[in-house]
């Protein structure tokens, strides 16, 4: 039984192992995809993305205050990790928030009118060719919605990896430890262990001393 358990520590041990050099591998792996993939693109952070230009930004095209700016700088920078990305994506809302007058995708009209406001009714929006004019501004945040969405799921992506190679180290510093224990004969007293659901220890009976009358 000493001899099994002993083996079936060291098999514990090499299994953990292996699999927490593969969760830092693959974390490793994701990580440096998401940035590679990111640098492709040449993202650069405009002039006015920092937190107190955009903020005069928003009080200027009357955005309500209860809007969320964003709080990190990203302007001139290299957008090459998730980070960035998430911030980045942050100012493409409220550029997108400018655009539209602080609406939304669902708070605006399907198509444009000659009155500037905008309508859902076809036949009082502007014509072109016979068919109705696509509002501009719900179109343009499709494409950032599109975009940040993109951006998001980069971040995502990273803190995931980042995260399995956290896990990878703990399972390989599990690993590490079980393989250390085996070793050093941890698991000998596991045996006595077993022996005491296996069978009742025998009980020495102790006499009773006769009092003296």
């Amino acid at each position: 039984m000493r001899k099994v358990l002993t083996i079936g520590g060291f098999v514990a041990a090499a299994v953990l192992i292996a699999f927490g050099i593969g969760a830092i591998v693959m974390g490793v792996n994701g990580r440096n995809t998401v940035q590679n993939s990111l640098r492709q693109e040449f993202i650069v952070g405009s002039p006015d993305m920092t937190p107190a230009l955009i903020k005069a930004e928003a009080t200027k095209a009357g955005l309500p205050a209860t809007i969320s700016l964003p709080t990190v700088s990203v302007a001139g920078k290299t957008i090459d990790n998730g980070a960035k990305a998430r911030a980045f994506a942050s100012y493409m809302r409220i550029h997108a928030l400018e655009a539209s007058g602080g609406l939304t995708y669902s708070q605006m009209p399907r198509f444009a009118s000659q009155d500037g406001k905008g309508t859902n009714d076809p036949a009082k929006a502007l014509q072109v060719n016979g068919r109705p004019v696509d509002n501009a501004a719900r179109n343009l945040w499709v494409t950032e919605t599109a975009l940040s969405t993109a951006l998001n799921t980069s971040y995502m992506a990273e803190s995931l990896s980042l995260f399995g190679i956290v896990v990878g180290i703990a399972l390989l510093l599990s690993g590490l430890g079980f393989g250390i224990l085996a070793a050093g004969g941890a698991l000998r007293g596991v045996e006595d262990g077993f022996g005491f659901f296996g069978k009742r220890a025998a009980q020495k009976v102790v006499p009773r001393p006769v009092p003296n009358v």
